[in-house]
């Protein structure tokens, strides 16, 4: 019947070899290797081929080698296992591409393989990540819980960021640094509370009493976001009697961002 199945790999095969040591009196040695019989062994005496069985030159069973005579001290003395052989085949160079790795990604100058079999941006990549600004004044009511709509988007990597809500809710699970900042318009003395929530509830804030107007709130934080429904967004209260401002339309006085954590 003819062979089914892949050519066994038979070039560059290379057989265990156990050297042993002789000393004029030994006749049983232990084999690294279990043999069925001697018939598994190749004994070599002084590079001399001896012959296996009964009545012959050795037997062989399990992990015990016997000879029928203990050779000499300092005789040159190994076996091979004949049963027992490794595969040495070396790949050519360049012949391992994608196709054999089944790796996936990019391969390019800047990226590694990783231990998953996936390409990867050297030092891991820092996405989803999003930062969004006010692009101009927004009215804060008295004594009302109000969210922040970021509504111009500076950046964002996976569509995370909606405009229209004030949330980031990426996709991909894991750890993530938010931050906001707020420029607070007023007169006199009131008070300002900055909040970042994630589904709805506190997460970490600011607590600013402005004496002067425009001062700014700040805060910053880590949070686990699963990866689907959770999302986090910038909220912010102020019980000053009347409405306030938060300012907008420069980047560098209220925006909203945050980036997934290598971990």
């Amino acid at each position: 019947m003819a062979y089914i199945g892949n050519i066994p790999a038979v070039q560059y095969a290379s057989f265990s070899k156990q050297t042993l040591t002789a000393d004029s009196s030994t006749v049983a040695f232990t084999l690294d290797n279990a043999v069925a019989n001697e018939n598994e062994l190749e004994v070599f005496v002084n590079n001399v081929r001896q012959e296996p069985g009964s009545g012959k030159a050795y037997t062989a069973s399990g992990t015990t080698l016997t000879m029928s005579a203990a050779p000499t001290t300092g005789d040159s003395f190994y076996v091979i296992f004949q049963g027992k052989a490794t595969q040495t085949v070396t790949a050519p160079s360049g012949s391992v591409g994608l196709s054999q790795l089944s790796a996936t990604g990019t391969k390019d100058a800047t990226t590694f393989l990783r231990g998953d079999n996936t390409f990867a941006s050297a030092g891991g990549t820092n996405t989803p990540a999003f930062q969004a600004i006010l692009s101009s004044d927004q009215s804060i009511a008295h004594n009302t819980t109000t969210t922040i709509l970021f509504d111009s988007e500076v950046f964002d990597t996976d569509s995370a960021y909606d405009p229209a809500t004030g949330k980031f809710q990426p996709q991909t699970a894991g750890k993530y640094y938010i931050y906001t900042i707020l420029r607070n318009e007023g007169t006199g003395t009131y008070e300002v509370n900055t909040r970042i929530t994630k589904n709805g509830s506190d997460v970490v804030g600011d607590n600013v009493t402005d004496n002067e107007g425009n001062a700014s709130s700040v805060a910053f934080t880590t949070v686990d976001l699963n990866g689907s429904s959770d999302y986090v967004i910038v909220t912010i209260y102020q019980p000053s009697g009347v409405a306030k401002n938060i300012l907008g339309s420069a980047t560098d006085r209220t925006y909203f961002g945050g980036y997934k954590i290598i971990e």
